[in-house]
């Protein structure tokens, strides 16, 4: 399960100090954002996933509970396709968007719940993955900061990682220009250390936050060529020359892949709750 310790940590201090300056500067000139969680109770590996117990309640609560905690979202709700998500989320308070049952992506359910919560074109739509129960709400807010600009239209996150750890084919790298705009995603190592000079990568985080119309420009815009080879979707943004603005965080998270990862999450809660 992905969740690593990074040696990087302490040499990016002052890159988290600019960006918390940053944050705090900006703030009042946000756009509304809104926090959508899609939900689905298919997946072959793990079949009803976000109703999945952790410490007594389903993971999706908890997914919700620390979006909530991000002071930049204007709102939080669970978009789902399915009754038992929805009767379960109906008692402990969690906001539900019912959607269609056919949407090929996650993507395409967050875009539907958007319109159904008739959200403005200029308002940022953030993309909250339902399998992150540990998620830290900080790295919402450094996704939507860069948004204080009117310019910014989708933005994505990356972590400085050891190159070790970037090796399998989960596992997706990123290049991005100095302004911060992303050149390529890949399942690949890049760049290339064809003379050893490096030791690490910048490895894609999988959340996105979305200007309305760009996340409706996206779906209407179909798989492209690149997405279809490298499976990711992110790169019908780049073919199509919609700028991805690449945000640097040194926080980390874990996500729930199959059971048997529920213990490690349980235990990280756990631990958070005896400070």
């Amino acid at each position: 399960m992905p969740m690593r310790a990074s040696p990087f940590a302490a040499t990016g201090n002052q890159h988290s100090n600019k960006l918390t300056q940053r944050i705090r500067k900006f703030m009042g000139k946000l756009p509304d954002c809104f926090g959508i969680i899609p939900a689905r109770y298919a997946s072959s590996r793990f079949p009803g996933k976000p109703l999945a117990k952790i410490l007594g309640k389903p993971m999706f609560w908890h997914v919700y509970q620390r979006a909530c905690r991000c002071e930049q979202l204007t709102r939080v709700v669970l978009a789902t396709d399915d009754k038992r998500i929805a009767a379960a989320a109906e008692p402990l308070g969690v906001p539900v968007v019912m959607t269609r049952s056919d949407h090929p992506s996650g993507t395409d359910r967050v875009l539907e719940a958007a319109e159904q919560l008739q959200v403005p074109a200029d308002a940022v739509v953030v993309n909250i993955q339902g399998d992150e129960p540990v998620l830290v709400p900080q790295m919402l807010s450094e996704l939507v900061a860069p948004f204080a600009s009117p310019e910014t239209r989708v933005t994505t996150m990356v972590r400085k990682t050891p190159l070790g750890d970037v090796a399998d084919e989960d596992a997706v790298t990123v290049t991005f220009s100095r302004s911060g705009r992303a050149l390529y995603f890949t399942r690949s190592v890049i760049p290339y250390p064809r003379e050893g000079t490096t030791d690490a990568a910048y490895e894609h985080v999988g959340m996105y936050a979305f200007r309305m119309e760009a996340l409706k420009t996206f779906v209407q815009l179909g798989p492209s060529r690149l997405e279809k080879i490298e499976k990711l979707e992110q790169l019908r943004l780049l073919e199509n020359d919609i700028a991805v603005h690449v945000v640097i965080t040194e926080h980390f998270s874990a996500y729930v892949d199959r059971p048997e990862d529920i213990a490690t999450v349980a235990r990280i809660l756990e631990k958070e709750n005896q400070t």
